[in-house]
């Protein structure tokens, strides 16, 4: 299928794609700059040097690695899992969410645009679908451009390739994906109910990066441990499935279901709330 045959079925995919194109290929590169860092790092300092001759990193690390706690900071698969959690690995996901994510509905609200758009024969449920699809299209990309590099890195270091099984890092770029529907899915849903393009970026950052502080908080302090089941980080543990080759199919489906509902509930907020106010 041709570009401009994609152009003409789903316009406003491709528009919201085509606008941000720019904002998409830093990102892109950005990612695998970033990932290839960490991979040469990885490979080229033994992870316990990292941490004063191996003595063990404290518990708070290990929302550092992505791990429930079976995978420590201080190994391979910890060390490339961190370089799935980092903030900037955050920051750069963020970007894309926030940004695709309030041109959804919320800055055509604030622009007073919506109408126009409304005028033509397009339903609200074509508008919000063509343009998740856009925002899922963006995340998936990211995940593929970060997981891709790694793959390579592990592939083309022999100690990597003994410590970290290929399949794992595939698991874990899938892993990435269900985090990204996870908070798109709510991060939509605002947009559907938002006036303002700031209430979703505002709730961008809050899903993302306090859902990382309270994950960290939990495991840094105990009395706090109860509040990890809040954040999606508890769930979202690419050093685990690094180091285990394997895909944790029950947080997988927690990531899912959670990126689902939100999903539902803006199809159904966009349906029921009146754009005109």
């Amino acid at each position: 299928m041709s570009q401009a045959t994609v152009s003409r079925r789903l316009p406003l995919l491709w528009l919201a794609l085509h606008r941000r194109r720019r904002m998409l290929a830093a990102l892109l590169i950005g990612m695998v700059v970033f990932e290839t860092l960490i991979v040469v790092i990885t490979g080229t300092i033994p992870p316990t040097e990292l941490f004063g001759g191996g003595r063990t990193p404290p518990g708070a690390f290990k929302a550092f690695s992505g791990s429930s706690g079976d995978v420590s900071i201080a190994s391979y698969p910890g060390l490339l899992g961190a370089g799935l959690t980092h903030p900037f690995w955050i920051a750069l996901q963020l970007t894309a969410i926030g940004s695709l994510g309030a041109a959804a509905v919320a800055a055509d609200v604030e622009s007073g645009t919506i109408e126009l758009l409304m005028t033509r024969p397009l339903s609200r449920r074509r508008l919000l679908a063509e343009r998740a699809a856009a925002l899922a299209a963006a995340s998936v990309l990211l995940n593929a451009a970060a997981t891709v590099t790694v793959a390579l890195g592990v592939a083309l270091s022999p100690d990597l390739r003994d410590a970290v099984p290929v399949g794992g890092v595939f698991a874990a770029g899938l892993l990435g994906c269900a985090f990204t529907l996870c908070v798109t899915g709510p991060v939509l849903a605002v947009s559907a109910l938002s006036r303002r393009r700031a209430h979703v970026v505002g709730a961008t950052v809050a899903f993302g990066a306090v859902g990382f502080a309270l994950n960290f908080v939990a495991l840094a302090w105990s009395p706090a441990a109860p509040l990890r089941y809040l954040s999606p980080f508890h769930y979202y543990t690419p050093g685990d499935a690094l180091a285990h080759g394997s895909v944790p199919w029950a947080s997988f489906a927690i990531l899912c279901a959670v990126g689902l509902a939100g999903l539902a509930a803006a199809f159904v907020l966009l349906e029921r709330r009146d754009l005109a106010i």
